[in-house]
């Protein structure tokens, strides 16, 4: 019979992205998509956005993450991964509530890309107005 290892989950989105989180204990390891942090996001500050709920509770360290995303861009991704560790934490530990809250990490961004109009090159862009 094979050991469980005791595991949290969470699921975040944003825009087109879905991320699922998984929190392990362990030595703070943080994989997405199979690859180191820092080589899947070259920019320190989406590093920085994904690490927030670490961060802001003290739990650095603690946790391995491991991160499946999927859909949309980098900054999409990281902001679905930031939700999906901010609701695994709270599986670890309600008490954290207050303090993710008021970072307003458990409210997904409910802002998604308009859809283009007919008759239009985008979704509120005219094409040039001509008098004559």
């Amino acid at each position: 019979m094979a050991d469980t290892v005791q595991q949290y989950h969470g699921l975040g989105r944003r825009k087109t992205s879905v991320a699922r989180v998984w929190l392990r204990p362990g030595t703070g390891k943080f994989l997405v998509n199979g690859r180191a942090l820092n080589d899947y996001f070259p920019r320190l500050s989406s590093q920085q956005h994904v690490q927030e709920p670490l961060v802001a509770t003290q739990q650095q360290g603690r946790f391995d993450v491991l991160c499946n995303v999927d859909g949309g861009g980098l900054t999409g991704q990281a902001g679905a991964i930031r939700l999906g560790l901010a609701r695994a934490l709270l599986q670890v530990d309600p008490d954290l509530r207050a303090t993710l809250r008021e970072r307003g990490m458990l409210t997904r961004d409910p802002r998604e890309v308009e859809r283009k109009k007919p008759g239009r090159p985008g979704a509120r862009k005219r094409f040039q107005f001509s008098k004559r």
